[in-house]
């Protein structure tokens, strides 16, 4: 695969669409310009009124990154990129235009149960697991992923809808389509908080176990804990009589080999109880097991059981359409809850072949543990292991409030050791593939050097691009000089296409000209191969070039 055939990467675009990209490309290089893109839009409106900004968004930043208005508008995208070897992840990108003081108070109404409010000290919450006005507007500093702010159950049902109308427009699209959903549009985020916490909470506990058998030092699926005394241990610390630890274990798999790994003590939370029961946490100094909250009302149980119902019908939609289900990742506050939830949904739809995806952000600490803790529970129970690896949207936020509400950083210290961890997440991966065709993973990333590497892998380790195991995805308007020629050499490559009404999906082209603007500043790269393809057409008397499909 060559990155720099320009003829190749750009043969499905016309001359007009190399200059749009061109433009486009140098405005977000144009600092004041990004700063104020937003009033600039509302300027453009007022002056020329909303069809000519309309036009003039189609002709620009709407033209270039967006794929159409409806399911029906994008359609001849899809098919001409399809032509050219490249696929869809479709993802409708409409998104509220909230002010910050509405973002934060939507946030802090959705995420406060109705016992802290009642009474803020009284449980043993944690303070990263807790909503912080400060941090309410989960927008700041968040330049590449789309944002949902719960308001009530009927808009979750909306946003439901939204995303089976995307599965649809994905199964109708194209045989092998994906649909990207997140966790957040589905419920209140309240649940999303607790559990993480709960999970988070019996993780530690774990290690706690560990340490007292001293193997705190080993690998995370290597601290296999002796059985009869960690019993000892549970007794003794007061969580129960003798025969009720026992109970604990008497599953039907569990302590069978006279150990318990992380694993066995993961599924020790079972999602089939009642969900506030679920969210039972250890008490170390008690040697009590205790609600997460004192209490639960019959709303935020139902409102539970709905997130969970709407994730499930969801799954059931994608299996119907043949559609492949991507979920998002989010902050590390929802993300335990979220990967637990994508992993159920797994077990449950991945038997057969990979429906759900889970994604893993390798900028955080614990990406490797949660790959391989993740493929190893794929291995055990026989099902297909899904994955989508990127480096991460959220690290400026991540940082400031974990180092404002004081807690350890989660983010990786530099970019290099986000690259490494990549690399490494990613190795894991593609040897679980050579060695059980199982597991498939989709390497969503706009690094070329992330791309040879996963490439020069896959060439030593046999693994041919026509067994699908291994897919490329990057942004619709951006690095087709990457896309194009893995698609055209057989590779399985996916184009994040978003699609909205213009008016709309205004906050998504403001943050897409952001992230632009780093980009385009940090690399010419894009630009001076657009310019060379254009020099190149020119001078071989093609100034007018349709592409042939």
């Amino acid at each position: 695969v060559d990155f720099d055939n320009t003829q190749e990467a750009y043969k499905s675009k016309g001359n007009m669409e190399l200059l749009r990209s061109l433009l486009v490309f140098r405005l977000c290089a144009i600092d004041t310009l990004v700063e104020k893109n937003k009033e600039l839009m509302e300027l453009t409106k007022k002056l020329f009124g909303q069809r000519i900004f309309e036009k003039i968004m189609k002709m620009t930043f709407y033209g270039q990154f967006v794929a159409g208005e409806d399911h029906n508008a994008i359609k001849p995208l899809i098919q001409k990129n399809r032509a050219f070897g490249v696929g869809a992840v479709l993802d409708y990108s409409v998104e509220e235009d909230l002010t910050q003081e509405e973002a934060e108070k939507k946030e802090m109404d959705s995420c406060v149960s109705e016992a802290e409010r009642e009474s803020p000290d009284a449980d043993q919450r944690e303070k990263k697991y807790k909503a912080h006005r400060q941090f309410g507007d989960r927008r700041g500093g968040v330049i590449s992923a789309r944002t949902y702010f719960y308001a009530d159950e009927a808009k979750c049902d909306n946003q439901m809808e939204t995303f089976i109308n995307c599965i649809k427009a994905s199964g109708g699209a194209s045989a092998d389509g994906f649909s990207a959903i997140k966790m957040t549009a589905l419920g209140r985020p309240q649940f999303l908080l607790q559990f993480s916490e709960v999970l988070v909470k019996w993780r530690r506990f774990f290690n706690f176990l560990a340490a007292q058998q001293g193997k705190s030092e080993m690998m995370v699926l290597e601290q296999k804990l002796e059985l009869e005394q960690l019993q000892e241990s549970l007794t003794k610390m007061g969580f129960g009589a003798k025969d009720d630890i026992e109970n604990w274990f008497s599953g039907e798999k569990l302590g069978l080999s006279g150990t318990i790994d992380l694993l066995d003590w993961n599924s020790l939370i079972n999602n089939t109880t009642k969900i506030s029961n679920l969210l039972m946490v250890p008490n170390l100094e008690s040697g009590q097991l205790e609600p997460l909250l004192k209490k639960f009302t019959a709303e935020e149980e139902s409102q539970m059981k709905r997130m969970l119902q709407r994730v499930d019908i969801l799954a059931n939609h994608a299996v119907e359409q043949g559609v492949r289900l991507m979920v998002d990742a989010e902050q590390t506050y929802f993300q335990p809850a979220i990967s637990r939830l994508t992993l159920e949904m797994q077990r449950k739809f991945n038997r057969e072949k990979p429906i759900i995806f889970n994604t893993y952000q390798c900028y955080l600490k614990e990406a490797y543990d949660n790959v391989t803790v993740d493929i190893e529970l794929s291995r055990r129970e026989g099902w297909f292991f899904g994955a989508k690896l990127v480096r991460g949207a959220y690290m400026y936020q991540e940082r400031d409030r974990a180092k404002e509400i004081g807690y350890e950083d989660p983010i990786n210290p530099d970019y290099e050791a986000t690259n490494r961890m990549y690399h490494k997440c990613l190795e894991y991966v593609l040897e679980e593939i050579d060695n059980s065709r199982k597991a498939n993973v989709m390497v969503a990333s706009h690094n070329e050097d992330t791309v040879k590497f996963t490439l020069e892998k896959m060439n030593e380790m046999g693994l041919s691009p026509t067994e699908n195991k291994v897919y490329f995805g990057q942004l619709l308007g951006m690095c087709d000089q990457i896309s194009f020629p893995l698609g055209q050499a057989g590779f399985p490559v996916y184009k994040y296409v978003p699609y909205g009404p213009v008016n709309e999906v205004v906050p998504y082209l403001s943050r897409r000209a952001q992230e632009n603007r780093g980009f385009m500043k940090g690399s010419q790269r894009e630009r001076s191969l657009l310019w060379r393809e254009l020099k190149r057409r020119l001078l071989s008397g093609q100034i007018i070039y349709r592409p042939v499909y």
